[in-house]
């Protein structure tokens, strides 16, 4: 059986521009993207990553190199297949005004049957993406394989192997930086976890902890 780890990449601050990203160039992880990384790498550390494949954006290589900085013996590797949704004329757009299209209903509701204008149906894109990862799982029986790749595609893979139509694929929830884990084999697939995030919550959670010691030492000084 192949292991695969289906990763999102780490946050950005491009999302703060209120526009769909897609295909854009220079999106980069932003500081606290960065810190995300870096705890995803601390915690596929002593995983025995045979392979890892990322996306071939900033984003998504970004966090592809945080992991690799622990298994320096891989190189990132790319695949037909993970690459973010082709939006068409919608790249680049404000989503507020996209929202207001009669196309967006349809994304949104009845994504089987969504086809972005001069880009791709959201039903091609489930079926390319299950194809890449069936490739690997092919490619690497019994090993674990990472790949480091987008929010909708991975929920469009998770409904597929969870045996969910399409058009509920957005009831599932992805975070950045966040691990989902698959396992395929012979026989019928099987999920092991889901939106794993528990290395960010941590970050957090430090983060918290250092606020209030700030505002303790503050205080005493104070005083």
């Amino acid at each position: 059986m192949t292991q695969i780890l289906l990763i999102r990449h780490a946050v950005n601050d491009f999302v703060k521009t209120g526009k769909l990203a897609g295909w854009t160039p220079e999106v980069h992880l932003n500081d606290e993207g960065k810190a995300q990384a870096e705890a995803l790498g601390n915690r596929l550390a002593q995983v025995p990553l045979k392979r890892l494949y990322a996306s071939p954006l900033e984003r998504t290589m970004e966090t592809a190199e945080a992991i690799r900085q622990h298994h320096p013996h891989l190189e990132i590797l790319h695949k037909d297949g993970i690459g973010e949704v082709q939006y068409g004329d919608w790249e680049g757009k404000v989503i507020a005004d996209l929202a207001k299209r009669k196309m967006w209903g349809v994304v949104q509701e009845y994504p089987s049957r969504a086809r972005f204008p001069n880009g791709e149906t959201m039903y091609g894109v489930q079926v390319r993406v299950v194809g890449a990862i069936e490739e690997i799982a092919h490619e690497h029986p019994r090993e674990t394989v990472a790949i480091v790749f987008h929010a909708d595609l991975i929920k469009m893979a998770l409904a597929h192997y969870l045996g969910m139509h399409l058009d509920n694929f957005q009831r599932i929830v992805v975070s950045p930086a966040s691990i989902s884990t698959l396992i395929l084999g012979h026989s019928r697939p099987f999920i092991v976890g889901m939106n794993d995030i528990a290395h960010v919550m941590e970050l957090e959670r430090q983060k918290r902890q250092q606020e209030q010691q700030e505002k303790q030492a503050e205080k005493q000084e104070q005083q």
